[in-house]
């Protein structure tokens, strides 16, 4: 069978392509390298290099590969600055989707796979339940909202059957550890290996629950190959959520350092995010997921072979009101603010 993984290049995206090809499908990937490298994409996926806002080369994508499967991970997710890009926000993360859902109808694709997120629920709504109504706060959970309704409107009209998966601070190997607004793992980890200081936005008392991607990519796959699971939504991810200062204990364990820690003024953003996974467990059985130290381990390893990366500053700020001082001062070589 022919499936399209959207965003192979990226993180989850990579992951979830080797779970396809290690099942024996024959695997593109469409990643236009903006979020992700070339080097994370199996070996044995064709690779075409290019965006899910370009129409026409998604047209020529479809209209070649025939695909029997697709599953739509391409997005920018950084919920925090999406306050600041709105339009390349919605662009991205909005068009992108509709030019993959309008695809998939022309070319009679049975099945969609789409990775939303837990930011649709917004806050003080916990645990995070599947049933829960969706109130996002901000304009990256909007978005992932817009397309979930998006899919539900095409199954009605179109009878495209899909699975929404909404994972959450998913962290692991190939990760972008130098990207500077997103991946707080990796970002701690890079700061770490460069001898810098961990910035923290707040007093590092807000909780999350962090998941290895070992316990995303492949109960995602899985159970978009499962027809019981169509047109069904999913958390998906670790149920224990642990502050960040937590997290920074263990990852300095995992380095074998006491991390020095700045803390910057809050922003404005969920104070405690985790959520009930007890639909996929009974949907997609398997082992119980790693705990927050194994995981750790294992990516520290990886980064240490890896080394740190220094990400570009995002010089396309479109709002400045409200910015965070630590970014804003980033940003001060950059584009003049209005």
């Amino acid at each position: 069978m022919n499936v399209l993984v959207t965003g192979g290049a990226g993180f989850i995206g990579s992951h979830v392509a080797d779970e396809f090809l290690r099942l024996g499908f024959h695997v593109t990937v469409l990643d236009d390298l903006s979020g992700g490298f070339e080097q994370n994409i199996p070996s044995g996926a064709r690779f075409i290099r290019g965006s899910v806002t370009d129409a026409a080369l998604v047209e020529q994508v479809f209209s070649e590969g025939r695909f029997e499967l697709v599953f739509h991970l391409a997005a920018y997710a950084a919920e925090g600055l999406s306050h600041f890009i709105r339009a390349y926000n919605y662009t991205n993360n909005v068009v992108g989707s509709m030019q993959i859902i309008n695809a998939c109808v022309r070319h009679h694709v049975p099945v969609l796979g789409f990775t939303s997120s837990i930011a649709v629920y917004g806050t003080n709504q916990l645990p995070m339940l599947e049933e829960t109504e969706p109130r996002p706060e901000d304009p990256y959970g909007i978005a992932k909202y817009a397309v979930e309704l998006d899919l539900r409107a095409a199954k009605r009209m179109f009878g495209l059957d899909s699975v929404v998966f909404r994972p959450h601070n998913v962290y692991g190997e190939r990760q972008n550890i130098g990207d500077r607004y997103r991946n707080v793992i990796g970002i701690f980890m890079s700061q770490i290996m460069r001898g810098e200081p961990l910035t923290v936005f707040g007093d590092g008392e807000q909780k999350r629950a962090f998941s290895h991607i070992c316990d995303v990519a492949p109960v995602m796959v899985k159970a978009l190959l499962n027809p019981a699971c169509r047109n069904e939504t999913y958390n998906v991810g670790s149920d224990a959520p642990h502050t960040v200062n937590e997290l920074i204990g263990y990852i300095g364990q995992a380095f074998g350092v006491e991390p020095r820690v700045t803390y910057l003024d809050a922003r404005n953003e969920v104070k405690e995010a985790y959520a009930s996974h007890d639909k996929i467990r009974r949907a997609v059985p398997g082992a119980e997921p790693l705990t927050l130290q194994e995981g750790i381990t294992r990516m520290s390893e990886w980064a240490k072979r890896h080394g740190p990366r220094k990400g570009d500053v995002f010089a396309n700020i479109e709002v400045w009101d409200h910015l965070p001082p630590f970014w804003a001062q980033e940003l001060q070589q950059g584009p003049t603010p209005p």
